[in-house]
């Protein structure tokens, strides 16, 4: 009997290949793809921003020296003369502003208008048949989307990272303190300098604008999503600014009773009520007094503060509107005009 071992007799035979391995690969290849031309569509358009608060003077009346850059972040153009979108939180206060393209570029920036409630800045860079990107359309998103984020985390320009939208619909209390609403999750890693920068699909188009990471957690970032950028960002072009309106005063949140909401038919078991008012403010020329409860401002109900903010858009600055509210077991409707925030 012959007991030689006979290695290659005894291995498995593959034919060649480990089975379902094509379409692995396959697979691999085409998530592959999808990011890479992602990553190759947008990114001529991601911008590196550095910010400073104005140049050193020389004390012996020489040439100022440049200034000492005090954070930096990413944008993106979205015009082709020269219109970026970064965060608020980016620029907001710098007196110089440097941004620098991918191929090398660098130009002093202008910061067109910032709007710390929504995190959302514009910048102007002089230049013409600039590379952007392609605005998308946010509300199209679904949990578990692919989603590619570029951006420029401490310094390093032009990174890409991917992952999926986690969930929608979420809110950020921005550094103003006001909410921002429908803000995109996404476990794309976002670092210190992604900030601003675009949130992409894959057929490369723009659906976030990166904002925040939770710190010391994995994998929960935040992005606002486009159509509210889009929204804000025309806004600054237009006047600088973004024009909201103002009741004058300052409110809480609140439990109704029961019976009131049942009595009155309400649509929220909660209010805001007022805590004070402001001399001739608004609500003072209304009749509003301490105590009252606001339930519905402009057929909007009312339950939270946030929901107060959110209904005083530009389109009720200066217009006749209504607004409701409890007093004592009262249910009290009143005509009102409100002012521009200023």
């Amino acid at each position: 009997m012959n007991l030689a071992y006979d290695a290659a007799a005894a291995a498995p035979q593959w034919g060649g290949a480990i089975p379902g391995e094509p379409a692995e690969r396959d697979l691999l290849d085409s998530y592959s793809r999808a990011v890479i031309g992602a990553a190759e569509a947008v990114s001529p358009s991601v911008v590196h921003i550095t910010v400073g608060d104005g140049a050193d003077q020389d004390p012996q009346g020489g040439h100022a020296s440049p200034p000492e850059p005090r954070g930096s972040g990413s944008g993106f153009v979205f015009t082709p003369d020269g219109f970026i979108i970064t965060n608020s939180h980016v620029v907001h206060g710098a007196r110089d502003v440097r941004v620098a393209l991918r191929d090398g570029g660098t130009f002093r920036g202008a910061i067109i208008g910032d709007d710390p409630d929504t995190d959302i800045a514009v910048l102007r860079i002089d230049g013409d048949g600039l590379p952007y990107a392609r605005l998308g359309d946010s509300r199209t998103l679904a949990p578990g989307q692919l989603v590619v984020a570029i951006g420029n985390p401490y310094g390093f320009q032009c990174t890409v990272t991917a992952g999926v939208v986690s969930a929608l619909g979420r809110s950020l209390r921005s550094r103003s303190g006001r909410l921002i609403h429908d803000v995109i999750q996404t476990d794309a890693a976002l670092n210190p300098g992604n900030s601003g920068g675009p949130l992409v699909t894959s057929r490369g188009e723009v659906v976030g604008v990166n904002t925040a990471m939770i710190q010391m957690a994995q994998g929960l970032c935040f992005a606002i999503p486009v159509s509210v950028a889009q929204f804000i960002a025309l806004r600054l072009m237009r006047h600088g600014r973004v024009r909201r309106g103002y009741l004058g005063v300052a409110c809480q949140n609140v439990p109704l009773h029961r019976r009131l909401v049942l009595h009155h038919r309400l649509e929220s078991p909660q209010g805001v009520m007022v805590v004070s008012v402001e001399p001739g403010s608004p609500a003072e020329r209304t009749g509003l007094k301490p105590g009252d409860i606001i339930v519905a401002l402009g057929g909007r109900t009312v339950a939270t503060a946030d929901d107060l903010h959110r209904s005083l858009g530009e389109e009720l600055i200066g217009k006749k509107t209504v607004i409701t509210f409890l007093r004592e077991t009262r249910k009290i409707t009143l005509a009102l005009v409100p002012a521009e925030l200023r």
